[in-house]
């Protein structure tokens, strides 16, 4: 999809029901704020926290299938807690949430720089609402913005 020097990345989970059926979806933009992909997926029954570790896993997945040579990956989420977790500040204690943290850290030793901030919720609208468009159609999605 061509080379990118920075990626900004809005991530979004959620779970209706904690735990419940949940999703996972994101917005990868380009640097100057342009869309280059939107995707999503269905996840079953998670909890939130979950279903917000799986967007940033899902998240590094399509970076690193597409946009390997970017050099920094800036993600927004509207976790306060998550964003903690993965920026190092806060220890992960469940079993599964700890699960995912390898596997996005798997994740992120291939690709550039990673940096995690937290934004309110406003600020993570779109993000949002694919999470809620996947949970009602209950299937997963990938389209390529050009």
């Amino acid at each position: 999809m061509g080379k990118v020097g920075r990626l900004l990345i809005f991530c979004d989970g959620g779970s209706r029901g904690n735990p419940g059926p949940g999703a996972a979806a994101c917005i990868i933009e380009d640097s100057a704020g342009n869309p280059r992909v939107l995707c999503g997926k269905y996840l079953g029954v998670v909890t939130n926290n979950q279903a917000e570790y799986a967007a940033v896993k899902l998240a590094l997945e399509v970076v690193k299938e597409h946009f390997s040579s970017a050099k920094a990956i800036k993600f927004f989420l509207d976790s306060y807690l998550v964003v903690n977790q993965l920026a190092g500040l806060y220890k992960v204690k469940e079993p599964t949430l700890q699960k995912l943290l390898f596997q996005i850290r798997e994740l992120e030793s291939s690709l550039g720089e990673v940096y995690y901030q937290h934004v309110r919720r406003e600020a993570n609208e779109k993000a949002d609402r694919l999470v809620n468009k996947v949970l009602d159609e209950r299937k997963d999605f990938q389209q390529k913005v050009t």
